[in-house]
């Protein structure tokens, strides 16, 4: 087992990682409202000026801090995922709702350990919701603590998912399975949906499609929070298995009851 971090070290780490969201929000600031100019890239997926650039800036900042640390970027590439610690950076979560004016993108900022995701950050520069969450630590939502809530069944459920149009055919059955067992359903709220999960607004979120930069200040933020987020099979979210489909809710016996079902889906 990861022996932990020690408090003081983490509580600068902390300190650093809420920095870099500060910066990304300096950047932001004079383009909230604005039409950006968008690139498609050989993935189809949309990139806009402003994301090189907020992660250029924080890719500097982390070297000049860090320099040992390695760092993971949805722009730039990776350098040093063989450190102790690998930064993991999506300069704006939710670019396409960016593009369209839509306030619930952000920058998303993680700090794996050893592999492990133990620092997350989630900030929302239009709404000025940040959410931030570390290994043993209570998840705090605007400085203050949060939590999930309890849920006493999938039929009782509030479901979220980004967007229904990123499954695959292949796991169009698996989100139809649990979205025909919830009571009601949020699509397009990005980031937001989980930041929303952990303060306890809604019950269970999936998601397909996705990247490591993506989902993993998720991590700390929701099992800080009191909740789980595992992938479709159960397995922890980590640097080295990191997959593209994931699952989390805030009360963890409708995780389980979550599982079984995308399980049975299976068969």
């Amino acid at each position: 087992m990861t022996p932990p971090i020690p408090a003081a070290t983490l509580d600068a780490l902390i300190a650093f990682a809420e920095r870099l969201a500060d910066e990304s929000r300096l950047l932001f600031a004079p383009n909230i409202g604005l039409a950006p100019r968008v690139e498609v890239k050989a993935d189809r997926s949309l990139v806009t000026a402003l994301d090189k650039a907020i992660e250029e800036r924080l890719r500097n900042l982390i070297e000049q801090a860090y320099p040992a640390h390695g760092i993971y970027g949805e722009e730039e590439g990776h350098v040093r995922l063989d450190a102790e610690y690998v930064w993991v950076v999506d300069p704006i979560d939710g670019t396409a709702p960016f593009i369209a004016g839509v306030p619930v993108f952000g920058t998303l900022i993680a700090l794996m350990h050893r592999g492990a995701p133990v620092l997350g950050v989630m900030d929302l520069p239009v709404t000025q919701d940040r959410w931030v969450g570390a290994a043993g630590r209570a998840t705090a939502f605007r400085g203050q603590p949060c939590a999930t809530r309890a849920c006493p069944s999938l039929g009782d459920a509030m479901l979220s998912t980004s967007n229904p149009d990123l499954y695959s055919a292949e796991e169009r059955p698996f989100f139809e399975a649990l979205r025909s067992r919830t009571r009601w359903r949020i699509y397009g709220g990005c980031c937001m949906s989980y930041g929303l999960l952990a303060s306890g607004r809604t019950d269970v979120a999936i998601d397909a499609g996705l990247k490591l930069w993506d989902y993993a200040p998720f991590v700390p933020i929701i099992e800080g929070a009191g909740g789980v987020i595992t992938d479709w099979n159960g397995r922890p979210l980590r640097l080295e298995n990191w997959g593209s489909r994931i699952l989390a809710a805030g009360d963890p016996a409708r995780h389980a009851e979550a599982l079984a079902l995308l399980a049975q889906a299976a068969r």
